[in-house]
């Protein structure tokens, strides 16, 4: 069974809600439309108070190449911009719209007709990739990076292959997993292209071997597609880390910072990414929902509920029986590379994979104690770094020497902090750390830079 090389490690799956088919959320009475869904430069509203929208209009366009748009999930009117607290606990620019029904634009074909890509033989790469920079479609993985940049290759890079990660390593999260037992049909054509997009004839799509199900049926469908394959994976966290998959699929390893998978022949993108690239090009659909995991262990009915983009997350715990009585965390995301919500008020974005309800006994924090000098922590990195190293230069702020021991290679998969004996914050640290250093070279990088 194919995995990466370099550490890893085992929680508890805790996949409570896999056996949940799909179901569709209610509208919110008010959606909240965050211009920051995306890493990069923030999208810029061209809507204004009192504006009439659509499902499917336009809200915000994007605010640069490494951007995408912002559409409404709702029809109803604006009712203001405003700065809302987001998922990062920030207070930053929202379009906010009351909802009024639910009137479509006329452009998004809402058929359940499946479209081949040999039904559209005027698609070429270009206009592929206009359509998802057009549709807003950002990675569905969490990172929310801007699909067409990625499938705009820099000059001297060619993709040799496209990988579909269809892992969700993470625990408690099935998205994916329903995603595929559902949408099967739908996900190979957007593997078509993403393959055609990026002008490449070999795609593969890795799957965790905790998922049969899915890998007999993504098998068995992928059989009509002679270029496209199926890999089943080890079960090992964080086999969904874009270079750790890599290494799995087609043993090429992603050399260190600024390097990236295509310096290596590869592209990579979301199994829910390659469905919304389905809908954005062959159904005329920008991203304007998703489907996100509702779960934790005092969740009354933990479920996968495809819900509009702005839909306030209260609204997704109400739909899965309320907040629980024992709730004592809140985490937007999974519990290994989540992060926690300030409340529930919080509008769900682009990127919202899953959100967790930890009671007190899982969410509570041991006393830190003093590091032992086991090296568990280096054994567990995936990446092959000193995590207490990298930790101890971060809270001491010695960023020349989190830099030189390569903190930015750092992908915050948070195994060095799970596999701590004495509990040490050592993600928290890492994340401060690597922050900090990214600016400093950013900020070198300016200083440097040609006066124009």
């Amino acid at each position: 069974m194919k995995t990466f090389s370099i550490g890893g490690v085992h929680p508890a799956e805790n996949k409570l809600s896999a056996s949940s088919p799909i179901r569709e959320a209610h509208l919110p009475k008010q959606a909240i439309f965050s211009l920051f869904q995306h890493i990069g430069a923030p999208a810029k509203p061209v809507v204004k108070k009192g504006d009439k929208v659509k499902v499917g209009t336009l809200l915000a366009e994007a605010g640069g190449f490494v951007s995408a748009p912002v559409y409404s999930s709702v029809s109803g009117t604006v009712n203001k911009i405003d700065a809302v607290i987001d998922a990062s606990g920030t207070r930053r620019s929202a379009i906010i719209v009351d909802v009024e029904g639910d009137e479509w634009e006329e452009s998004i074909d809402r058929s359940q007709d499946l479209v081949r890509l040999k039904d559209r033989p005027e698609l070429d790469a270009k206009t592929i990739v206009e359509k998802i920079k057009d549709a807003g479609v950002v990675g569905m993985g969490g990172a929310t990076f801007p699909c067409h940049v990625k499938l705009t290759p820099p000059p001297g890079c060619k993709a040799e292959c496209v990988i579909i990660n269809a892992v969700e390593c993470e625990p408690y999260l099935t998205a994916d997993h329903r995603l595929m037992l559902e949408h099967a049909d739908e996900i190979l054509v957007g593997v078509e292209l993403i393959m055609k997009a990026v002008d490449c004839q070999k795609g593969y799509i890795g799957i965790e071997n905790n998922k049969p199900d899915a890998i007999q049926l993504m098998t068995e469908k992928a059989a009509e597609y002679e270029n496209i394959e199926v890999v089943p994976l080890k079960v090992k966290y964080p086999q969904g880390g874009e270079k750790q998959l890599i290494q799995a699929v087609t043993g090429r390893e992603v050399p260190a910072p600024p390097a990236i998978p295509i310096n290596v022949g590869a592209v990579v993108q979301n199994v829910g990414t390659a469905f919304a690239i389905y809908q954005a090009v062959m159904k005329n659909k920008p991203l304007i929902d998703r489907v996100i995991t509702v779960t934790g262990h005092s969740v009354t009915n933990p479920s996968n509920l495809l819900a509009r983009i702005g839909t306030p997350m209260s609204l997704l715990m109400d739909e899965c029986g309320g907040l629980p009585e024992d709730t004592a965390k809140i985490i937007g995301g999974g519990p290994m590379m989540g992060k926690a919500l300030v409340n529930l008020d919080v509008p769900m974005c682009k990127g919202s994979s899953g959100l967790l309800i930890m009671n007190d006994a899982e969410a509570h924090r041991p006393n830190v104690q003093p590091c032992i000098r086991c090296a568990k922590c280096v054994s567990a990195c995936p990446m092959g770094l000193e995590p207490y190293l990298l930790a101890t230069a971060s809270a001491q702020h010695n960023w020349e020497r989190a830099e030189g021991e390569m903190i930015t290679s750092c992908i915050e998969c948070g195994s060095c902090q799970f596999t701590c004996p004495s509990h040490r914050p050592l993600l928290d640290n890492i994340r401060l750390g690597k922050t900090t250093v990214m600016g400093i070279i950013r900020s070198r990088a300016a200083a440097q830079a040609p006066k124009k």
